[in-house]
């Protein structure tokens, strides 16, 4: 079945300003509800009738900081987050999971510790818990460890098709290092 037939699947709703039928259809923002007489009549209503952020189940026992009303599991544009009831009087919002510290310091300042990140994308990273002040960043997974061949504090774990392998973690090096050596 094409994509054009799913969406012009007909409801048996009428429009509200002419009398035809409805028809699911779609646009840059995703599907919703259009009269079929377009363009002689331009009436359009999102499928989803539930404001950005509606409450999906309260968390009995769980109060929010700052007021003290029940929080909320939410869903929003982003993803699930937990958020106060009470919303938008209170504007407490938590992430569902918090980003993921790892024990491995960062080899760039030497400072910070390497902590799991998720881009808007929904790709995850790694990258130095004191940024802006120190930038670095790795797409792979942090192995602690030293590289043998260049020395650099930090190795990465790739998988590869005899399974999973590391790597030096510097862009200069790069090269494989063996189960013996790393240890």
């Amino acid at each position: 079945m094409t994509k054009s037939a799913l969406f012009s699947v007909r409801q048996q709703e009428p429009c509200p300003q002419c009398g035809a039928d409805l028809v699911i259809r779609t646009g840059k923002r995703g599907p919703f509800l259009g009269c079929s007489h377009y363009p002689e009549c331009d009436y359009v209503r999102p499928l989803r009738n539930q404001a950005d952020g509606h409450i999906i189940k309260i968390l009995e026992g769980k109060f929010c900081p700052q007021c003290q009303a029940e929080l909320a599991l939410r869903q929003g544009r982003f993803g699930m987050f937990i958020g106060c009831s009470r919303y938008p009087e209170c504007d407490h919002t938590e992430q569902i999971d918090k980003p993921d510290e790892t024990a491995i310091g960062c080899p760039q300042c030497l400072e910070g510790h390497l902590v799991q990140r998720r881009s808007r994308y929904g790709k995850t990273f790694h990258s130095c818990d004191r940024y802006p002040e120190c930038q670095f960043v790795i797409n792979a997974k942090p192995v602690a460890g030293v590289c043998p061949a260049c020395g650099y504090p930090l190795l990465i774990e790739k998988k590869t098709a005899q399974g999973a392998k590391h790597f030096c973690a510097s862009k200069q090096c790069g090269k494989p290092v063996t189960a013996e050596k790393s240890e």
